[in-house]
C-alpha cells in the first residue's frame, strides 16, 4: 500500500526556480511520483510514495522559510497513481487570473469539517462548489450551487454576475464555499471578499478533511470527490470510490 499527500501553503518564495531542483533531486531519490507546483506565492501538489519517503518530502518543505506550518492530508493507492515525477515553476500554484488577490490576508474564514454541516444547513447561507463542472458531477455537497466552469479562470466572471443579481435584490448573503483541499477556496473566497461580501466562509482542508473526519451516517456529502490521478474518486474516510 502506498501514501498519496496532498499538500499547499500560501507563503512568499523569492526564487522558485532555486527550489526547484532541490526538490525535484529529492523525490527522485525517494522514488516519488506526482507533480508539485512552485510560485512566488507558495507550494501546491500530490504526490505518492512509500510514508517515509513522502515524510522526507515534507519535512524538507517546511525546512523552507514561511513553511514551517504546511499542512498535508494523506490517503492510500493500492498501486501508484502517477507515471512520473514533475515539479513546476508557475505563475500561480492555482491559476485564477486575477491580479491583487492575496489569500494569506484576504481569504474567507475557516471553517472546520465537523462545523460544516451546521453552516451548509443555515437557509440563509449560499453553499458554493468552486470546482469545475466535471468535479461536481461525480460528487457534492447537499444544496451545493454548481457554477458550471470548465476552469478556475471562469469562477471569477460567474461570481460577479451572481453577485451583480444579489445586490440588486438587496440581498447581501454568506457564503459557504468548498473545493477539493482547500486551495481554490483561499483564491475564490478572497475574490469574494474582494466584491464587498463580508461572510465569507470556506471548508478548511475541504472535501478531503470532510471525508476523512465525518462518519458515513452524519455526511452531507453525496457521490466521490474526484481526484486527478488515477484513483479517480474517494469517498468517505478517503477510501477509493469503486469504479
Amino acid at each position: 500500500m502506498l501514501s498519496v499527500v496532498a499538500l499547499y501553503h500560501f507563503a512568499p518564495i523569492e526564487d522558485p526556480h532555486g527550489l526547484r531542483e532541490p526538490l525535484f533531486a529529492l523525490c527522485e531519490a525517494q522514488e516519488i511520483k506526482g507533480t508539485l507546483l512552485l510560485a512566488h506565492e507558495g507550494l501546491n501538489g500530490t504526490i505518492a510514495g512509500s510514508r517515509a519517503a513522502l515524510d522526507a518530502i515534507v519535512a524538507h518543505i517546511r525546512s523552507w522559510p514561511g513553511f514551517a506550518a504546511i499542512e498535508v492530508k494523506y490517503s492510500h493507492a493500492e498501486t501508484m497513481p502517477f507515471g512520473r515525477m514533475k515539479v513546476k515553476v508557475k505563475r500561480e500554484i492555482v491559476t485564477m487570473g486575477i491580479e491583487g488577490i492575496d489569500p494569506r490576508s484576504d481569504a474567507g474564514h475557516y471553517i472546520e469539517a465537523k462545523d460544516w454541516n451546521a453552516l451548509i444547513s443555515d437557509p440563509d447561507a449560499i453553499v458554493i462548489d468552486t470546482r469545475n463542472d466535471f468535479e461536481v458531477q461525480a460528487g457534492t455537497f447537499e444544496n451545493a450551487v454548481n457554477p458550471h466552469t470548465l476552469s478556475f479562470r471562469q469562477f471569477p466572471a460567474w461570481f460577479d454576475a451572481e453577485a451583480e443579481k444579489l445586490l440588486a435584490e438587496g440581498r447581501t448573503p454568506k457564503f459557504a464555499m468548498f473545493c477539493t483541499g482547500g486551495i481554490r477556496c483561499e483564491k475564490a473566497t478572497a475574490y469574494v471578499r474582494s466584491k464587498g461580501f463580508d461572510e465569507v466562509y470556506h471548508l478548511k482542508g475541504g472535501i478531503l478533511k470532510y471525508l476523512e473526519e465525518i462518519p458515513n451516517e452524519e455526511s452531507r456529502w453525496h457521490g466521490s470527490c474526484f481526484v486527478f490521478d488515477e484513483r479517480e474518486g474517494l469517498i468517505e474516510g478517503l477510501e477509493i470510490a469503486p469504479k
